[in-house]
């Protein structure tokens, strides 16, 4: 394998983090785009995967086993320049569904909910809901136990006939599962219930000898298909979502995903320093990793240690991507792909070692930078990927465009029709995306406060499970 997992880096000498990044572009902007003229009412797949960067064989990483979400790009348009608003799950998440920047809604980290100051807002589905479609969702979607059950979903999934795995903390060796426990106890002992969720951790990655089921993301996509049965047999359009957890800490995958590599072929960034002269408050701790069991407090993460996580991380992304295969499949069973509007989208990218990071939590274009695919049925030059820039917040729009339905009067993205009809069509000048300043101080009465783990800064992380 002779994967540089960054295909799209600057060089690290004199680079800043900025508090918000701007990409300029200095072409002249296209004219707004006019509704798409679709009659038909077509239905919307739209897929989630948490921490993917666009390393994919469609984004020139021709290392990675990505077969399915390859094959869709070539049947839509891969955007090779999206940028999340802010690289971290809640307020990436929220912004895109509400079509609204962090700011404007008040989530900024992972624990805010979007409708605390906006409780009227109306979401992607929920709009979608309003104009005649049936929205449900398997998987995640809203970040955490935010899911909006009450506005932005018809109904819950048919999970009827299938079994949940048991996984404690996504755990499915017994061992694995013992040291959760073990840890959970001790954490909980020293910091009690609330405190310690973001510290119960067990291994950073597994590969067990299971069924694609035998883990979260098969069992969710085995409930997509099972609800997608009963969707195609009724008279309205529909708006399915099936997000997917991995790659996203902990690396767990069948064992058959990480067979499908070979470790001693992995490349290791050749960015693993900080940027010369780089801003302080622009990097981190690397926390989020650093919390799992056998990984060091502090210090560099060591070659052998970094290529066994780039093993893992690529494992999930080719699982996450044989689950994407098999929704499809589903569709084209059901004789409804030729009516299927498909979105599959990243919520930020993950530092994988660059600048000497492990994690999201930056402003760099390395977390900033996301995977956006997008195949409509009517598509011309279908297979062409495009340099446009774009930006998650403009999905919201590009699908009422595409559903030919109105758009609310509070988006603040773009709708990308014009680059579906056209790949070299400009709609943007600029892309935006922010990240809160970390607290530059111990949390000594609790060094494992929600403060501390959401400025992911983590001053006293040698005193965590030591």
């Amino acid at each position: 394998m002779h994967s540089s997992f960054s295909p799209f880096f600057v060089s690290s000498r004199n680079i800043l983090p900025l508090l918000c990044l701007v990409f300029a572009h200095f072409l002249f902007p296209l004219n707004d785009a006019h509704p798409a003229p679709n009659s038909s009412r077509p239905n919307v797949l739209f897929i989630a995967i948490d921490d993917l960067r666009p390393e994919l064989g469609c984004y020139g990483n021709k290392d990675i086993h990505s077969p399915n979400l390859d094959k869709l790009a070539k049947q839509g348009r891969c955007f090779l320049r999206a940028y999340c608003q802010e690289a971290i799950c809640s307020p990436s998440r929220a912004s895109l569904l509400t079509g609204s920047r962090p700011d404007t809604i008040g989530v900024i980290e992972n624990r805010a909910y979007f409708r605390d100051l906006n409780p009227q807002i109306v979401t992607l589905p929920q709009h979608f809901i309003t104009h005649g479609y049936t929205a449900v969702y398997s998987g995640k979607i809203f970040h955490g136990r935010m899911t909006d059950e009450q506005h932005s979903w018809n109904h819950k999934p048919n999970r009827k006939g299938l079994t949940r795995p048991t996984t404690p903390g996504g755990n499915a060796l017994p061992g694995n599962q013992r040291i959760y426990a073990e840890n959970k106890d001790r954490m909980v002992t020293l910091y009690g219930e609330s405190s310690s969720r973001g510290l119960i951790h067990g291994p950073a990655f597994e590969a067990a000898q299971v069924e694609d089921d035998g883990y979260i993301d098969g069992y969710n996509t085995s409930v997509a298909i099972q609800t997608l049965d009963e969707l195609v047999q009724q008279d309205k359009p529909w708006f399915l979502a099936l997000g997917f957890s991995r790659p996203h800490l902990p690396f767990h995958a069948p064992k058959r995903y990480f067979d499908l590599y070979n470790p001693e072929e992995i490349q290791l960034t050749k960015f693993s320093e900080p940027p010369q002269d780089g801003a302080s408050m622009g990097l981190h701790a690397s926390f989020e990793l650093r919390t799992r069991h056998d990984i060091p407090k502090s210090g560099p993460i060591n070659k052998s240690l970094s290529r066994k996580l780039l093993h893992a991380y690529c494992a999930c992304v080719s699982y996450v991507d044989a689950q994407i295969g098999r929704v499809i499949a589903s569709l084209e069973k059901n004789k409804v792909r030729e009516n299927t509007i498909i979105v599959v989208w990243g919520d930020h990218g993950w530092h994988l070692g660059e600048y000497g990071i492990w994690g999201k939590a930056t402003n760099y274009e390395i977390a900033t930078r996301v995977p956006l695919i997008i195949s409509t049925p009517s598509m011309p030059q279908k297979g062409t990927s495009s340099d446009s820039l774009v930006e998650l917040i403009d999905i919201y729009p590009t699908l009422c465009d595409l559903a030919n339905i109105p758009q609310p009067d509070h988006l603040a993205g773009k709708s990308l029709v014009p680059v579906l009809h056209n790949p070299n069509a400009i709609i943007k000048g600029v892309a935006m995306s922010q990240f809160p300043t970390p607290a530059l101080r111990e949390w000594a009465a609790n060094p494992l406060s929600p403060e501390m783990r959401e400025t992911f800064f983590g001053p006293l992380i040698n005193q965590v499970e030591q």
